[in-house]
Parts: structure tokens; sequence; C-alpha cells
């Protein structure tokens, strides 16, 4: 069977939670995870560019055969939807420069694909990544919710069903 490596990403301007996984077949492992923070009274760019170093700097050290990344939580704020999309810009960025492509799943999709159902809640997706890699040790939710990416990912990548 064939292994892979996959780099999951839950963007944001403050923080962008990421987590890899091996994928051989069904079985799952986790390989590492963590959390690229921003300061916020930093410009913007200055912000983004840490993102990007950090994103640049995993694919660099652990060379992951695919990228997935959460797709944007439109909200009624317009201004946070617009810096989110900024920083949802970035992973798919780095992946496009490194030749990967990069898979995009909705909230309510990795939901559904950790718990079983599209309106699960945080406190559900983190006790599912627990259990589905029990190695796993996120320092934070978003690190939790960059990890339950890449294992929707690994669970539908491939299925006729994407």
């Amino acid at each position: 069977m064939q292994e892979r490596l996959i780099l999951g990403v839950d963007p944001g301007l403050h923080k962008t939670g990421w987590g890899i996984i091996r994928a051989v077949g069904n079985r799952l492992s986790y390989i590492t995870g963590g959390t690229i923070k921003t300061n916020p009274k930093h410009a913007g760019s200055d912000r983004l560019c840490v993102i990007y170093n950090g994103l640049s700097e995993i694919l660099d050290t652990y060379k992951p055969t695919d990228v997935a990344v959460e797709e944007v939580y439109v909200n009624e704020n317009a201004r946070s939807s617009l810096k989110l999309g900024q920083a949802r810009g970035v992973p798919l960025l780095v992946a496009g420069l490194a030749g990967l492509q990069c898979a995009e799943y909705t909230p309510a999709a990795v939901k559904k694909a950790i718990v079983g159902t599209g309106r699960a809640d945080k406190n559900q997706i983190g006790y599912m990544v627990k259990m589905l890699l029990p190695t796993a040790k996120p320092d934070s939710e978003d690190a939790a919710d960059a990890l339950a990416v890449a294992i929707c990912h690994a669970h539908t990548a491939g299925s006729p069903l994407k």
C-alpha cells in the first residue's frame, strides 16, 4: 500500500494550526503538529510572511505528499472574513510553489468525516482526533483542527464520493 504523508492546515491570521499524519491504507499515525502564531500588533503583510515562512519550513522539513486546508468560514464580519481569506491563501501558495496539489474541505465536511455529523463542536473534534491519533498532543484547538483536516483528507482523497 502506498504511504502518504498528509499536512493538514487550519488557517488563521492570528493562529494557523498544522498537523502531519502518515496514512497507509486506512491506518493513520501522528507525526507532528503545532501552531504558527503571529503578533496582532504587526502589519498584516508581516503576519502573512510569518505564516508563509512557517509553512515553507514545515514542507521543507517533512516533505508531505498531500496538503489539505480547511475552507474559510464566512461570518457576518466582512473584515474578519477577508483577513481569514488572506491567511487561507498562504498554504495554497506554499503548496503550489512546492508542486503539490492542495485539497480544500469545508468545516462541515471535516466534522462529518471525523465525528459523523457536520454540526460537531470543538470538543467533539478534539476528542475524536485523540481517539484516532492516540499519540497526538495538539498544542492548541487550531492544531487539533488541522489534524482533523488531515484525517478528513486521508479518509476522502481518491474516494469516488469526493
